[in-house]
């Protein structure tokens, strides 16, 4: 990602229009990539808050049971919501990168532990914003419409049912499982991006080919999964908590201990291994194409009004 005062065709842009730019490329990519791996993101979650035993033949006999019992798009249940929480999400982790980077200087001193730390305070900061949305996605994402037909019933029925605290069930974990996965999925797609660079000789504020971003942003989700996913398993198990049987972070913990020992956390990660580096590498490359073409365009604009 180039920074912004480093490329000449932001000089004219204002701070206002980079970060406005940025929302906007975020909330496109964010969507954009969600809505692609949603029904395998779907099937992810029921098989996590469940005790049941994942293995691909069992999701895709969920997949195949959700279409002929439900009809095809009930394998996008809950997307709606997804939408609602992405799209600010996406533009705000996004836009927060750049910020975070900025302010920690991380361009000027190259310092590896400061581009894992922007990352990880990007990732903080916008799901921190939006948490109440995630879950309200994963309650529409593994319960029958009948229980929650829409996203304003879910949120009604949580606030009068369970009351607000309900809507940060699984913070906690949520949080401790952002930081390592935002940090190194960020990391890793700025460093690979940047030794790409560097050995093809391209110039840093150059885009890149979108298939190479494609392929860096899989990486980058493959690596950043696989570093959190044990509290991706315990957030779902307490978000979508309607019995109050996860109490606790360790109370989860113990359950998922049990059901399954070790192997309990990381049910489900075979599918991230496919959903995830999907995902991430849409959602990287759409952004920083996206992001670079509206700046060009919001340059082309200021031009004209100039002359």
């Amino acid at each position: 990602m180039a920074p912004p005062g480093h490329d000449p065709l932001e000089k004219p842009l204002s701070n206002s229009q980079i970060v406005l730019t940025s929302l906007c490329a975020g909330a496109i990519a964010g969507a954009l990539a969600k809505t692609t791996i949603a029904p395998l993101d779907r099937t992810k979650i029921n098989f996590q808050i469940s005790n049941k035993p994942y293995s691909t033949r069992k999701a895709l006999k969920f997949l195949v049971q959700t279409y002929r019992e439900q009809g095809f798009l009930a394998l996008w249940r809950g997307n709606s919501a997804t939408m609602v929480r992405i799209v600010p999400h996406a533009a705000i982790q996004f836009t927060a990168h750049e910020q975070w980077k900025k302010i920690l200087k991380v361009d000027n001193n190259k310092s590896p532990r400061r581009l894992f730390l922007a990352g990880s305070l990007a990732g903080a900061t916008s799901q921190t914003l939006t948490y109440p949305l995630d879950v309200a996605r994963a309650r529409m994402a593994v319960t029958h419409k009948n229980e929650y037909a829409t996203l304003r019933q879910v949120f009604y029925k949580i606030l009068h049912e369970e009351g607000i605290a309900a809507f940060y069930k699984g913070y906690v974990p949520t949080i401790a499982g952002v930081v390592p996965y935002a940090g190194v999925s960020f990391f890793t797609y700025d460093t690979l991006k940047l030794v790409y660079r560097d050995y093809t000789k391209l110039d840093r504020n150059a885009t890149l080919n979108p298939l190479i971003s494609l392929g860096f942003g899989a990486v980058a989700g493959m690596l950043g999964q696989c570093s959190s996913y044990p509290l991706d398993i315990v957030r779902r198990r307490m978000q979508t908590d309607t019995q109050g049987q996860y109490k606790s972070i360790r109370a989860t913990v113990k359950i998922i201990y049990k059901e399954g020992i070790i192997g309990g956390f990381y049910k489900g990660l075979s599918m991230n291994w496919i959903k995830g580096p999907i995902a991430v590498g849409i959602s990287y490359s759409s952004y920083d194409n996206t992001r670079n073409l509206l700046r060009q365009l919001t340059v082309k604009c200021n031009n004209r009004k100039f002359l």
